[in-house]
C-alpha cells in the first residue's frame, strides 16, 4: 500500500512562513483601525477646541462693544462741566436785578408796557434756581413780536413758558407772558423772591416792575 500524498494546504498551514503572513496582517489590521481611531478623535477634539476659541473670541468682542462708550468718559466728563460753566459765566444772570433790568430794556425796544410783573423762585437745584416771571404785556402786534423774539435772542437766557391773547382794543393786545430764567442758588436766596406758587397755593403779590438800567430816578 502506497503512503499519502500530503495536502498543499497542510503544508502551507505547517509553514511558519504563513503564520508569519497571518500575524502581519492581523498587526496591520490593528494599526490601521487604531489609526483611524486616532483620526476621528483628533477631528473631534480639534474642532470642539475651534468651537470653544471662537466662542470666547465672540465674547470677547461683545465685552469690548459694550465697554467701547466707557472709553474716555473721564475727559467728556471734563469736557460736559467746562462747557456748563461756561454756559452759566455767559447766559445765566448774575442776580435778580440784572434780570429785571433786562427785561425793562428789551421792552422799551418793542416798545412794550409791562403791567401786574410778578417775579418768583423754584425750589433750589444743584447748580440752579428757576426764576419765573409772570406778566401782563400791552402793546401793537408788531411791538410785542418785537419784544418776545429779543427775549428769545437774548444773551441772558429766557424761555419763554407760555403766551395767552387777553384782550385787543383799538390797535392794542393785551398778552399774559410766563417767562423762566435762571439764578445760582446762593443769588436766587439773596434776591428775597417769593416762591413760585404751586397748583392749590394762592399767588404771590406783584413784583415791582424792572427798572431798565440806567433809568433809576428818571
Amino acid at each position: 500500500m502506497s503512503a499519502r500524498t500530503p495536502s498543499p494546504w497542510r503544508e502551507r498551514l505547517a509553514s511558519p512562513l504563513t503564520w508569519h503572513y497571518a500575524g502581519l496582517a492581523i498587526l496591520l489590521v490593528a494599526v490601521i483601525g487604531l489609526s483611524i481611531r486616532l483620526g476621528l478623535d483628533w477631528a473631534a477634539t480639534n474642532g470642539t477646541s475651534t468651537g470653544a476659541l471662537q466662542a470666547k473670541q465672540l465674547q470677547l468682542k461683545a465685552l469690548d462693544l459694550e465697554t467701547l462708550p466707557l472709553r474716555g468718559l473721564g475727559k467728556r466728563v471734563d469736557d460736559t462741566h467746562s462747557q456748563m460753566q461756561g454756559f452759566y459765566s455767559r447766559r445765566i444772570p448774575l442776580n435778580y436785578s440784572s434780570i429785571a433790568t433786562r427785561i425793562g430794556e428789551l421792552a422799551l425796544k418793542g416798545p412794550v408796557r409791562l403791567t401786574r410783573v410778578q417775579y418768583t423762585q423754584g425750589p433750589p437745584g444743584s447748580d440752579l434756581t428757576e426764576i419765573s416771571m409772570d406778566a401782563g404785556i400791552i402793546g401793537g402786534y408788531p411791538q410785542i413780536m418785537r419784544f418776545v423774539n429779543g427775549m428769545e435772542r437774548d444773551q441772558t437766557f429766557f424761555v419763554i413758558r407760555a403766551m395767552s391773547l387777553t384782550g385787543q382794543q383799538g390797535g392794542q393786545v393785551n398778552l399774559r407772558l410766563r417767562v423762566s430764567t435762571w439764578l445760582r442758588p446762593a443769588d436766587a436766596e439773596a434776591s428775597g423772591l417769593p416762591p413760585t406758587p404751586q397748583p392749590g397755593d394762592a399767588p404771590a403779590a406783584p413784583s415791582a416792575p424792572p427798572t431798565p438800567q440806567g433809568k433809576e430816578g428818571k
